[in-house]
């Protein structure tokens, strides 16, 4: 898997992430929630990347799993942000959209993997 959209949206998510927690830091003067979105928005990247890099079809599942769990945090905090109004509703739509679009990639990846994992022949010592 050399070319991985599932990477490439994401990374460009973190970039969309890094800049929501600066805006919320210096506009808002919020810092516990903006390290929260930071944190598990930025770790969805970094978790795919790692998982693009396993050297096991489990490996690949658990990190990928990981950055899934991130993914469904990130919604959640991107959720809060627009309850506490603050965030406008217009980029909460956008962001969030992304974010959601990453959970439906990164739901489907995991759940044809392990189908494949699954369905491959065990081999007995």
């Amino acid at each position: 898997m050399k070319h991985s959209i599932a990477a490439e949206k994401a990374f460009k998510f973190s970039v969309r992430v890094y800049k929501l927690h600066k805006y919320l830091i210096q506009e808002h003067r919020e810092y516990v929630i903006a390290r929260q979105i930071l944190r598990s928005g930025t770790s969805i990247g970094a978790n795919i990347e790692e998982a693009l890099g396993a050297q096991s079809e489990k490996e690949f599942i658990s990190k990928l799993s990981t950055s899934y769990k991130e993914a469904r945090e990130t919604s959640y905090w991107l959720r809060l942000l627009k309850e506490v109004d603050l965030i406008a509703a217009d980029h909460f739509e956008s962001i969030h959209k992304d974010c959601l679009e990453l959970i439906t990639i990164l739901s489907s990846i995991l759940l044809s993997s392990k189908k494949k994992m699954a369905n491959e022949p065990k081999i007995k010592k």
